[in-house]
């Protein structure tokens, strides 16, 4: 019997099986199609066969990492959720999907890359917390940068420049898009009938990120929770295919948990915080350029901020598996 195929996510946070929308998506529709995937939670890219996340291992060693040529990959394994919608249903989905890419994701790309208080407060801070040393100190601002780019893309605007107005109309944009996923599903539990679709897999790859996430501007967020269907259909899917991630995040409601160490949010004194969250930011830097032969002691201050050269992804021979 052939292995089975290999799917590399980014690890879950705030109730979710992943943190990141292409991730949800793939384990949503895999959970749907009931495709026997061997799951790798890890938070360094570098360990995935391709370097980045998400991507699919197949057993004849093939890497894929667009969520849509995944499921294409699982759909030709017989893994299909789609079996039983019409051609106007499958025609409906297609279009939902596209109208997401166009309207959407680009709101979900500057709401956590873009945005200056959700960015520094929740996605770098996540990302740089859960990176191994020295990953963490470069590879949330290279990840920021790309991220500009492919909303650059999406745009299509080279100059694209930040700020109220920028946000007004991808914020505005978003919340009709929700608006309209919310008309389809109406009173429904899934988009089409009784079982889910990729339709619903995009859905709640995009949305539940929106929902569950901590974020100090929340405006989308807001939006979401108005639309109730939405925001149970969310919910609902959490609790049925990925029942152990919503127990977890019930449970640390409920509990208050002691402070991790390198944690400063729990310090009660903000002076000492930030003193304390600094001095532990500047030795970790000091102890990387010294120990990688950056810079010397004398020139410590000009250079230890400096991004390392690139360093090419593991291949899949160098793989080391981490659940």
């Amino acid at each position: 019997m052939a292995a089975p195929d290999e799917l590399f996510c980014w690890e879950g946070d705030w109730g979710l099986p992943s943190v990141s929308t292409d991730c949800l998506v793939v384990l949503a529709y895999a959970q749907f199609a009931g495709a026997p995937l061997k799951h790798h939670q890890i938070s360094n890219p570098w360990k995935s066969p391709s370097g980045s996340l998400p991507v699919l291992r197949t057993n004849q060693k093939d890497a894929l990492s667009r969520p849509s040529d995944i499921i294409i990959h699982l759909r030709k394994q017989k893994y299909n959720a789609d079996f039983d919608l019409s051609a106007k249903e499958g025609a409906d989905s297609l279009a939902f999907i596209s109208l997401m890419e166009e309207k959407l994701a680009p709101a979900l790309i500057y709401m956590f890359w873009v945005e200056p208080k959700n960015y520094v407060d929740v996605t770098r801070r996540w990302y740089a917390e859960h990176m191994p040393f020295p990953l963490n100190f470069f590879l949330p601002g290279r990840m920021q940068r790309q991220q500009l780019e492919k909303l650059r893309l999406l745009r299509g605007d080279d100059s694209l420049e930040a700020g109220e107005e920028l946000e007004k109309e991808l914020y505005r944009d978003a919340a009709e898009c929700m608006n309209l996923l919310s008309q389809r599903l109406g009173s429904h539990k899934f988009f089409f009938g009784d079982s889910p679709s990729s339709l619903d897999a995009y859905v709640f790859g995009h949305l539940a990120p929106v929902l569950k996430s901590k974020l100090p501007n929340g405006k989308l967020q807001q939006h979401l929770k108005s639309l109730d269907n939405l925001a149970n259909f969310c919910t609902n899917i959490l609790l049925l295919y990925f029942p152990r991630d919503g127990r977890e995040s019930s449970s640390s409601q409920k509990m208050s948990p002691q402070p991790e160490a390198g944690d400063f949010d729990h310090v009660p004194n903000k002076r000492q915080k930030q003193f304390l969250s600094a001095l532990v930011a500047l030795g970790a830097m000091l102890s990387y350029a010294l120990l990688t032969g950056m810079v010397s002691i004398q020139h410590v201050q000009q250079e230890a901020l400096e991004e390392p050269p690139d360093v090419q992804p593991i291949g899949p021979n160098d793989h080391e598996e981490e659940g």
